[in-house]
């Protein structure tokens, strides 16, 4: 499911550049989304995969707080259980990250694990929670430098959602970097234009439509739609890796900036 959660979120175009004033995403925005895999030849809902946007106040700053969710319906949970939680706190004047979280169960597989990011030294403190086989957990500290303009995937999303991206032309190709698991990932992606496509409650829309090109062994192809209007909701993507196919598909967006 991270696999699957990394999809929805890996979609920027170009250099995370000048932001404008009204942002496409606010305090409250919430998304919804059901995970589809393709089984005996259909698509079989299998999971749910919410996005919320909240705002927190520091002493000395204002923060966006991105909460993503990932858990598999309870009828296919005895198959193959998952609860995934993605968190990033990014500064709202500039939307670079300060902070990342992920807490994924996924089966017997537990993960904990904690970015607090320098942008000035460009360089990230992580802290993970392991477990041992008696059931007692340790914690794993380790500093690493990232590149610049390099992000966790979901302040990557969100950045991806504030840039000018009607601007684009047919063709039009970037190739930038996700921090997972310690490591920059380069992903391309390449504008194909605009479709009209399901969007849940918000009816068919509009959408740009992107290509995800990958080197990697675990992502085969995938497709990203996201809304041509001021709130670029992602809608769709649907994706193939070497054990089959799948989809995610806005189901309910609701507290939209625009």
């Amino acid at each position: 499911m991270k696999k699957i959660v990394c999809l929805l979120i890996v979609t920027c175009l170009f250099q995370v550049a000048a932001h404008a004033q009204q942002l496409p995403f606010k305090d409250g925005e919430k998304l919804v989304f059901t995970a589809s895999y393709k089984m005996s030849g259909f698509l079989t809902d299998l999971a749910q995969v919410n996005m919320e946007t909240s705002q927190v106040k520091t002493s000395s700053n204002t923060l966006l707080h991105f909460k993503c969710r990932a858990s598999t319906f309870k009828k296919y949970d005895f198959f193959f259980k998952i609860r995934d939680v993605y968190e990033s706190y990014v500064t709202k004047s500039s939307l670079l990250p300060a902070m990342y979280k992920r807490d994924i169960q996924e089966g017997s597989y537990k993960k904990k694990m904690k970015y607090v990011y320098n942008q000035k030294k460009k360089l990230i403190k992580s802290e993970q929670i392991k477990r041992r086989r008696d059931g007692t957990d340790w914690i794993v500290n380790k500093n690493f430098s990232f590149s610049n303009g390099a992000m966790d995937v979901i302040s990557t999303l969100y950045n991806v959602r504030n840039l000018p991206i009607d601007n684009a032309s047919v063709g039009d190709a970037k190739t930038f970097k996700i921090i997972f698991d310690k490591e920059e990932t380069p992903v391309t992606l390449r504008y194909v234009g605009k479709e009209t496509v399901d969007a849940g409650n918000l009816g068919q829309k509009t959408c740009h439509k992107l290509q995800v090109i990958t080197n990697g062994d675990f992502l085969k192809a995938a497709t990203l739609w996201m809304t041509a209007d001021a709130n670029k909701v992602p809608v769709k993507v649907e994706f193939t890796i070497p054990i089959g196919s799948g989809m995610l598909q806005l189901t309910n967006a609701s507290g939209l900036a625009n």
